[in-house]
């Protein structure tokens, strides 16, 4: 087995198993921030850079930018579904949603600065279109089935969208590399565990942590044209935490941190 492909099983399931641990200590808001963080797209457009070229990875990054408006039509079609119908019905219609957007993005084929602009634009605006719900109480600790269901399906989008890279193309390969997996696991057993409010709560945590995501895949797809790739994934990696704790502090500042629950 080569070296590649024992990363592509192994480092994004770990990844994933990290987040869910985090999540079931510290409550629902917090899951959908560190969700958005890119333990999944971020592997995928590492691996597309070995496999297609860093020219490749670059147009891909920028095409996994522009999908973050793709995962705010999955939350947004979610939440409002769940505030009158079961998860059987609330995920296909939030699928409908994101598939509707992945043919919009696919069309449009954005730029970087455009992808960039409206990105920023959609994340300001998109909390103040989300049901006002709030969750009584932290959710109950998962069953195990959970977190590797989370794993299994993580490796699975991993050797899919690197596989296909080059018949998807670079903008479909890093729109697809933004697939929500680790979204619909989580709304999945959130909404049947702990309720519509606290899916909700999660959804809305997920546009908080797409910031540092967004700031990965605008950083990466512009240092890709100038310097190595390993910097360039550095530098990328860098600006998201240094983004992702800044809006840490903003949830602390504003109550959306759930306190940790005692043992």
């Amino acid at each position: 087995m080569s070296t590649v492909l024992l990363l592509k099983l192994l480092l994004v399931p770990a990844l994933i198993a990290g987040v869910t641990f985090a999540g079931r200590r510290w409550g629902p808001a917090v899951a959908g921030w560190l969700s958005a963080f890119p333990i999944v797209a971020g592997p995928i457009l590492w691996f597309i850079a070995l496999e297609q070229g860093v020219a490749f990875a670059a147009q891909a990054a920028v095409g996994t930018l522009s999908a973050v408006l793709g995962m705010l039509a999955f939350g947004l079609s979610y939440a409002w579904a769940a505030t009158r119908f079961p998860w059987t019905l609330s995920l296909p219609l939030a699928y409908g949603g994101y598939a509707l957007a992945v043919v919009v993005l696919e069309w449009w084929n954005a730029t970087l600065p455009a992808a960039a602009g409206v990105v920023l634009l959609a994340l300001w605006l998109a909390p103040r279109f989300y049901p006002r719900m709030h969750a009584a109480a932290p959710p109950p600790v998962k069953p195990p089935r959970d977190m590797l269901l989370r794993m299994l399906l993580g490796a699975l989008l991993v050797l899919a969208v690197t596989w296909f890279a080059a018949q998807l193309g670079p903008s479909l390969s890093g729109i697809l590399a933004m697939f929500p997996v680790m979204g619909t696991v989580l709304v999945l057993f959130t909404h049947r565990s702990a309720g519509n409010a606290a899916t909700v709560q999660l959804l809305r945590g997920m546009v908080l942590g797409f910031y540092s995501f967004s700031t990965f895949c605008a950083v990466l797809a512009w240092m890709l044209k100038t310097v190595e790739v390993g910097m360039a994934f550095l530098s990328a990696l860098a600006a998201a935490g240094l983004v992702q704790g800044l809006s840490r502090l903003w949830m602390n500042s504003h109550g959306l941190a759930v306190a940790r629950r005692r043992s």
